[in-house]
């Protein structure tokens, strides 16, 4: 496969190039959200069936790191945005900085949800042999299904966060080493792309985990 400058050699010019790399990401993304989907949809079904245990192990969460971390997701996509922008307008130097500060929203985001993870362990909330919940038996096991669902959702979730923060990383040493021009600057769209899906999936989870019981 040969390459000119920016250009793999079978393009016919850089537009045919993004356009084909952007319809490849969006297909990507399109199974991301069928494997993600599977998910919402037996979340769905068992909430239905078993909304009062639902509601009631949704208080074992700390809905203040919830929305902290909803709110560090909400700034990284800015941040994402913006080093998209300062790629188009070939600022390098802008570039790095935007995404190292994506990294470092990314890197908050995962501490926080090591530190929520920490407390279920703590307090036995943790599905299998040694899961503990205040509540009658029947309403107890009820709550482990939740349970399974939170870290099954979030787990996978966290894992996307983790491939971001790689990809993110691997950008930033090609945009520092000047790879990224006004005319060639795909991998950093499709890098947003990536990034703001994930948001968006956070997006949903928070309030279909934390908040039942609001509506309770």
């Amino acid at each position: 496969m040969e390459r000119t400058g920016s250009l793999f050699g079978h393009f016919r010019d850089l537009d045919q190039q993004r356009e084909t790399a952007s319809l490849g990401m969006w297909v990507f993304l399109m199974t991301e959200v069928m494997f993600f989907g599977g998910m919402f949809l037996a979340y769905t079904v068992y909430r239905w069936k078993y909304h009062d245990a639902f509601a009631a192990a949704s208080r074992e969460l700390n809905v203040t790191m919830g929305a902290l971390n909803t709110g560090v997701l909400i700034l990284s996509s800015f941040t994402m945005a913006m080093a998209v922008w300062a790629s188009q307008m070939r600022k390098r130097n802008l570039l790095c900085i935007f995404l190292i500060a994506t990294m470092l929203l990314g890197a908050a985001f995962l501490t926080i949800k090591g530190f929520e993870y920490a407390q279920k362990f703590e307090h036995h909330l943790v599905p299998g042999p040694n899961f503990n919940f205040p509540g009658p038996e029947a309403e107890a096991q009820h709550a482990e299904i939740y349970f399974a669902l939170y870290f099954m959702m979030t787990g996978m979730h966290a894992l996307h966060m983790i491939i971001g923060e790689g990809m993110l990383l691997i950008l930033l040493i090609y945009a520092w080493k000047g790879s990224f021009t006004g005319d060639y600057h795909a991998p950093i769209e499709n890098g947003g792309l990536y990034w703001h899906f994930v948001d968006i999936v956070w997006i949903f989870l928070f309030p279909l985990l934390y908040l039942i019981d609001l509506h309770h």
